[in-house]
């Protein structure tokens, strides 16, 4: 079992910043890929950004140039730095913790972002 812990979520007005941590803590394997996912209200959870334990990271269109994925291997962190925010970007925040040898997948009970227009 993998326990996944966020912060930083919160409310911003547009054009403003946040940064959400999660902890990845449990059972873990070094070999994995954490990232953040959204869902706002009546839509499905989507990728915003991941990053492997490579360091191989992908974001979605919506947040390119304006978000920032990065992790810390040793402590089991991934941070995501969110910039330029707009209300589109209001959602729920979920971290995930995968694997794929053998397959697992965790997440986080979630940390809402309200961006204010």
């Amino acid at each position: 079992q993998v326990q996944l812990v966020e912060s930083g979520g919160g409310l911003v007005q547009a054009g403003g910043s946040l940064r959400l941590s999660c902890a990845a803590s449990g059972t873990l394997f070094s070999i994995n890929t954490m990232g953040w996912y959204r869902q706002a209200l009546g839509e499905q959870r989507v990728l915003v950004a991941s990053i492997t334990s490579g360091r191989s990271i992908k974001y979605a269109d919506y947040v390119k140039g304006r978000f920032t994925i990065s992790r810390d291997n040793a402590k089991n962190t991934v941070d995501l730095q969110m910039n330029s925010l707009k209300p589109e970007d209001t959602a729920v925040y979920y971290c995930q913790y995968s694997t794929w040898n053998p397959v697992h997948v965790y997440w986080g009970q979630g940390t809402k972002v309200t961006v204010s227009s």
